[in-house]
Parts: structure tokens; sequence; C-alpha cells
């Protein structure tokens, strides 16, 4: 089989499958002790990031762990924020804290476009080493969107309530449009860099596009996203772009008109809705604490997804967010055993 017909690919295009593909978001994480052990050596969550063969390790283990149909580059969406000259660490039980904080239009000013083959060498060097061991299934490559990248930045970190971003947002429009712009060139760039440098399809995490309403997205987020598919589709009109957010469901007809080829749904969307809202492949949506439930329980819930995205124009089983690190990596591998064996069931 030619990767271009892998069935994650064929899926993405809306061809037919022999069986629903699956894959995991976080599915190289702190759920596997393999994983666990290499970010020791590594040292620092950021330092694994830049170690081209620890990162491509970790990429891999979900691969002879759990069986998914395809890897995802490890990495994390603020890697190239880091690059804009904002400092970025991870602090235990606290998560991503950004310095300095951008608060005036010269902050925005002084901000790079970061030249991915250059400054980012290490994200393209991790993707060429997956690409040499990989030889059966397709690598995703990954950028957060405009948005969510700008919330962080903006905020100094994750947020409940998003004061900060939405402040600007409303009353500093020229501060806003200028992160946005500068942000927008900085995703497209990144992502071109990991399709030139071999991944098969990618995905926009615009976490956090779901704080918004449907009006401000439309008119303050929306814009840029759409600016960075465009301009991707229109060098890489063959590769398939993924579009994932988390409480998102008011902007499912706002997203469908992205040139996008797959709607990614939060495990809160029931896909029946959100097929009458879009007409295009779906990604996901079993809840991700549901793998803490007994076999019979994960039996169910994948029948029922597998069942409602045979509807869909294609469908990629995922988990609705992030695999949780307490997860058992038994029961992911059983996740993935079973969405394969009830899609060839109920494709007949």
């Amino acid at each position: 089989m030619s990767l271009k017909d892998h069935p994650i690919l064929k899926a993405a295009r809306g061809e037919e499958v022999p069986y629903t593909p699956v894959w995991i978001m976080r599915q190289a994480g702190r759920y596997s002790e393999k994983y666990r052990k290499i970010r020791e050596k590594a040292g620092s969550f950021m330092d694994l990031c830049k170690n081209p063969e620890l990162a491509a390790e970790v990429s891999l283990i979900p691969i002879d762990e759990i069986g998914v149909d395809a890897a995802i580059l490890f990495s994390d969406i603020l890697v190239p924020v880091e690059k804009m000259g904002i400092g970025v660490k991870f602090l235990e039980g606290k998560g991503p804290v950004l310095e300095p904080k951008i608060s005036s239009l010269e902050d925005v000013r002084r901000l790079r476009v970061p030249v991915p083959q250059k400054e980012l060498s290490y994200v393209l060097d991790t993707i060429k080493l997956i690409k040499e061991r990989l030889k059966d299934r397709p690598l995703i490559g990954f950028s957060g969107a405009p948005f969510t990248l700008a919330s962080y930045i903006l905020e100094g970190g994750s947020s409940k309530n998003y004061i900060k971003a939405k402040s600007v947002m409303w009353n500093e429009r020229e501060l806003w449009d200028s992160l946005m712009e500068k942000l927008s060139e900085t995703v497209f760039k990144y992502l071109r860099s990991q399709i030139e440098a071999g991944v098969d399809l990618v995905q926009i995490f615009d976490s956090w596009m779901g704080v918004l309403s449907k009006e401000d997205y439309e008119e303050f987020a929306f814009p840029y996203t759409e600016k960075v598919v465009n301009r991707l589709k229109e060098e890489f009109p063959q590769v398939p772009i993924i579009h994932f957010g988390v409480n998102s469901q008011h902007l499912l007809e706002v997203n469908n008109r992205l040139k996008v080829d797959v709607i990614g749904l939060d495990w809160k969307t029931e896909i029946p809705y959100a097929l009458t809202k879009v007409d295009k492949a779906i990604q996901g949506n079993l809840d991700p604490v549901a793998l803490f439930a007994d076999q019979e329980t994960i039996e169910s819930k994948v029948r029922k997804i597998v069942a409602d995205g045979l509807k869909a124009k294609g469908h990629i089983f995922n988990l609705g967010h992030g695999i949780l690190p307490p997860t058992d990596p038994k029961k992911a591998k059983f996740l993935v055993e079973t969405v394969h064996r009830i899609s060839k069931e109920l494709r007949g």
C-alpha cells in the first residue's frame, strides 16, 4: 500500500476506507512509562522538544505501544513562540509560563518571525528522523492557531477567563491585529517547513477558540486562521489539514468555511449535530475520561461514535481532547483495537 492510500489520509480526503483509522491527541505523552523514562533522560520538557533523537523516539512510542494509525510529531505549540523572543518555561503543576508579557505595540514590533530552517531546525531534524524509521504510516505535523498562541502570549500562560487577551482584542485593535499578523506569518512558515521536511498531514490546534462568541471569533480570530490555511492549500493542495478546538460547537458553521479537510470535534459535540453544520470529514470524539471505564463501556461508546462517523464524508477516530496522564496504556491499546474491529464489522 502506498502511503498516500493509508486510511488516515484517505479518510481525510473523504475517500472509502476499509476501517476507521485512529490516532490519539497527546499519544506520545505522560501516560506512557517509556515516555517518562525518556523525559527524565532529557531534562526539561523543552529540552526534550529540542533533542531530535529523543523527540523522534518518543513520537514513535505509540506506534509500538498502542498500535495507532499515525505518529504525531513530538513537540509543543509554544516551541515557535520561544523563537519569536518570548521565554517559555513549563512549571510542574502550573503549565507554561511566558515572559516577558506583551503589553504594548512596541513589544509586538520587537517580536521576530522565526526562520524555521535556522531557528527551529531541531523540529525539522526530528521529522526527518521519524520519516526514516516510519515507513508504513503517516506522520502528523502541527501548530497552534494564531488566536490560541496570542492568548498564551498576552496572558503569560494558561488562563480561565482570558481577561488580558480579550481586553487587548476589544480595546487595542492595532496591537491585536499586529500581533495576529505576526503570528499568522509564524504559523504559516512553521507548518510549511514541517511539510517540506516530510509530514504527511497537519493539525492546527485552536485549542481556546471556544472562549470566544461566534461574533468575536469571526471578527478577531477566524480571518487569521483562514489566511494560514489558504496559503498552505495554495502551496500544498495535496496535504490534508485538520482544524481542532475545544468547547467550540457554536463555531462549527464558521469553521466549515475554512479550506481544511477535517474538522476535529471535542467530546461534548455530538457527531449527528456536527454533521448538520459541516460537510467535511470529521475527527473525534471520545471523552478522554472514558478510558477509565470498563471495557464494555468503552466498546459501547466506540460503537456509537464509529456508527455516527460512517455518516460523515470521512471519519478519523480520536479522543475529544488529549489523553490524560493517569490513563492505562492497555486501555488505549484496547481502544485502538476496538475501533478497528467495530469499524470493519459495521462496514460489513
